[in-house]
């Protein structure tokens, strides 16, 4: 039985292009022992991908050309040869972007379908919520009556991110891209305001959202928003820097104003991270992001593609903010 696969064909220069990705048929793998075989359900696509993209040291390793893409993916065992898991388990895993793969019983984890729908292990219970729970609790330390701005705010971390600063007592400030993005954080998610950088001018927008300054810059996106940011930062200000999707699809050098001398005027902490520098803690980030999700303290947004090849599709809409809340696609529905 033969299988679709999604291949690196390219390495893009500037933004991914439909020639960046190949498809292809490969035979559906058989587990060994200790192995199980998994259905793909649900696939992540995720900025950081873009990054993985290129050639270079990186904190993670280079996609291979020619090889297949992989990442976050919710599957259902078909088939198993070991002793822990079982047919018919939910599991989630990094695996490659096919519709089958085979992975040994430890490098997946067992889901419970009880607790939130399958596909919410790839966003809020996953890697989106534990990167918001941990950079903004962890890095930013919200305190109550502190003004917290957050870019990319509608995406699957930055929505996280304003709801658990509003949990710990903060003023909320959002930065998005569309009226209908404005609306869900204000309406749906309860920040206190949202600023549309498409549409407004951001330095002003800001200057009136914040009349108190800036203590928190959970910065998503890096770029022009994020300098117009850095003017308002308050005295000993924290910048958990967890993405730069503005850049990522650059050609030349990330040219900007140098941030040294705020930093210094203002003793600003400003600190990058990737969520696995807490890979230790990721029990406690479940723990706390699952109870709140079950006191209706937390909402979350999906869009979903739906179909395997769609996946580069989805994928590149990233680049443009077609998404509201995290994005997903969905390769097959569960057997039972």
């Amino acid at each position: 039985m033969s299988q679709k696969q999604i291949l690196l064909a390219e390495r893009p220069s500037g933004k991914p292009t439909a020639e960046t990705f190949r498809y292809t048929e490969v035979p559906v793998p058989s587990p060994e022992s200790g192995q199980v075989l998994i259905r793909t359900l649900y696939l992540s696509v995720d900025p950081y991908m873009r990054g993985r993209m290129n050639e270079g040291k990186s904190y993670v390793a280079p996609f291979e050309l020619n090889q297949p893409i992989s990442g976050g993916v919710v599957g259902e065992i078909v088939e198993a040869n070991g002793s822990k898991l079982k047919k018919g388990d939910f599991v989630i895993g990094n695996l490659p972007w096919q519709e089958y793969s085979v992975a040994g019983e430890n490098e997946v984890r067992q889901i419970d379908p009880s607790l939130a729908p399958i596909q919410a292990y790839l966003g809020i219970l996953g890697m989106p919520g534990l990167t918001a729970y941990f950079g903004l609790l962890d890095i930013g330390k919200p305190k109550e009556g502190e003004t917290v701005v957050v870019s990319g705010a509608a995406g699957a971390v930055g929505s996280i991110v304003g709801q658990l600063a509003k949990i710990k007592g903060a003023r909320v400030v959002g930065i998005a891209g569309s009226d209908e993005k404005i609306s869900y954080l204000i309406d749906e998610l309860g920040f206190d305001a949202a600023i549309n950088y498409k549409t407004q001018n951001v330095g002003k927008a800001l200057e009136e959202a914040c009349p108190n300054g800036v203590d928190v810059y959970y910065d998503n996106v890096g770029g022009e928003i994020s300098e117009a940011v850095h003017k308002l930062l308050n005295k000993f200000a924290r910048i958990p820097v967890c993405g730069a999707i503005s850049t990522y699809n650059s050609d030349g050098k990330d040219v900007g104003p140098r941030i040294e001398s705020t930093l210094i005027k203002s003793s600003v902490l400003m600190q990058g991270f990737v969520v696995g520098d807490f890979s230790s803690r990721f029990s406690e980030g479940a723990r706390e992001l699952g109870g709140w999700l079950k006191e209706g303290r937390l909402k979350y947004e999906e869009t979903i593609v739906e179909g395997f090849e769609n996946i580069p599709q989805a994928f590149l809409g990233l680049f443009e903010g077609t998404n509201l809340g995290k994005q997903l696609v969905k390769v097959a529905d569960p057997s039972s």
